[in-house]
C-alpha cells in the first residue's frame, strides 16, 4: 500500500531569525512521505533566499514566491499548489515535534475520519505551558465545536491539525483579515462530520512581541469582533443546541479586545459597544454552567467599571 502523501503548507514572512527552526523540524518528521510548500509572501528580508536554499537541499521542498498578500492569502496559494492527499499548516516562526505528522495521521486511520488534531505547546522567552493531558477521543463536528467555544481542548488555530485535501474544496481562509482561523476552523470541522482529537502536545507555538495578539493595538484587530460574530452566526444556525456556547464566544472576544486596549487612548465608541454588548448578555454568560469561571469574575469586575476590570485584569495576567 502506498503511503499517502501528505502536504505542509508553510506561509513565510521575514521570519529569517526563525525559520531554520522551523523547517529542520518539518524535514526531520518520521513520516517521510512529505510535500513541503514553503510559501515567500513577499519577505523583504532573507526569508526568500533562505526558503530557496532549503529546496536545495530537500527535494520534498517547492518554493513559491509571491507579492505579499497577508497570512491568509499565502495559505490559500499554498491550499491551491498542494497534491498530497492530506494537508497541515505550520508557521514559519513555530516549530513542530518531530512525530507530529505520524501522529495526526494515526489519529485519521484509528478513528476513520477526515480531520485530526493534537494539542500544543505555548513557548514563552522565559517558560513554556504545555497542552494536553494524553487523552483520545473522536467528536462529531457538533461536539468539536461546542469544545472550541468554550475553550475546552480544542483551539481556532489552523495549525495542529490535519485535513484530507477535498476539505479544503470550498473553503479558503478570508483575505485581507486578522484571526482568520476562527473563520475557517470551524468550517473544516463541518465539512469532516467527525473529529479525530489527540490532546498530546505535537505543535511548539512560539509567542513572540510581535505576534498579532501581543502586538501595538491597531484598528485591524477589531476583527476578532466580526471573525467571532459571523462564526457565532453560521454555528447556531447549523446547531440551535450551540447557541449559548457561541454566545459566551461572542462576550469573550470582547474581553480580549478590551484587554489589548489596555492603556490604549481612543476609540471610545468602540469601547462602550463592547461593554454595552457584554452587559446585555451577562445573564446568560453567568447562568451558563459551562462557562469558565474567569468569564464570569470578569463580568463581576467590569461592573465595577472599566477601570476596575483593567485593574484586575493586570493582576490575573501577571500571575
Amino acid at each position: 500500500m502506498v503511503e499517502p502523501l501528505i502536504s505542509v503548507v508553510v506561509p513565510v514572512y521575514n521570519v529569517e531569525d526563525y525559520l531554520a527552526r522551523c523547517v529542520d523540524t518539518i524535514t526531520r518528521q518520521t513520516y517521510k512521505r512529505l510535500e513541503i510548500i514553503l510559501v515567500d509572501d513577499g519577505s523583504t528580508d532573507r526569508s526568500g533566499a533562505m526558503c530557496d536554499d532549503f529546496a536545495r537541499q530537500d527535494d520534498r521542498i517547492e518554493v513559491i514566491h509571491k507579492i505579499n498578500g497577508g497570512l491568509s492569502d499565502a495559505r490559500n496559494v499554498g491550499i491551491d499548489r498542494a497534491r498530497g492527499d492530506f494537508i497541515t499548516f505550520i508557521d514559519s516562526d513555530d516549530s513542530v515535534e518531530l512525530d507530529m505528522v505520524e501522529y495526526l495521521l494515526g489519529l485519521i486511520d484509528r478513528f476513520g475520519v477526515d480531520v485530526s488534531l493534537s494539542s500544543h505547546t505555548v513557548v514563552f522567552d522565559d517558560h513554556k505551558k504545555i497542552l494536553g493531558d494524553g487523552r483520545e477521543e473522536c467528536l462529531t463536528a457538533e461536539e468539536c465545536i461546542r469544545k472550541m467555544l468554550y475553550h475546552r481542548d480544542v483551539d481556532t488555530s489552523a495549525w495542529a491539525k490535519l485535513y484530507r485535501r477535498e476539505i479544503f474544496d470550498a473553503i479558503r481562509y478570508p483575505v485581507g483579515r486578522l484571526f482568520e482561523d476562527i473563520a475557517t476552523t470551524y468550517k473544516t470541522f463541518i465539512a469532516g462530520g467527525r473529529v479525530a482529537c489527540g490532546y498530546v502536545s505535537k505543535y511548539n507555538y512560539f509567542v513572540r512581541g510581535t505576534s498579532i495578539v501581543r502586538a501595538k493595538f491597531s484598528a485591524r484587530k477589531f476583527d476578532l469582533l466580526d471573525m467571532t460574530d459571523g462564526m457565532a452566526r453560521e454555528v447556531v444556525e447549523r446547531y440551535p443546541s450551540l447557541a449559548r456556547a457561541a454566545m459566551r464566544r461572542r462576550v469573550y472576544a470582547r474581553f480580549s479586545t478590551l484587554n489589548q486596549l489596555d492603556g490604549v487612548e481612543g476609540y471610545v465608541d468602540e469601547r462602550r459597544r463592547m461593554i454595552d454588548f457584554i452587559k446585555e448578555h451577562r445573564r446568560e454568560i453567568m447562568s451558563d454552567g459551562e462557562a469558565p469561571l474567569r468569564d464570569k469574575a470578569a463580568i463581576l469586575c467590569l461592573a465595577l467599571g472599566e477601570g476596575a476590570y483593567h485593574f484586575a485584569w493586570r493582576l490575573f495576567k501577571h500571575k
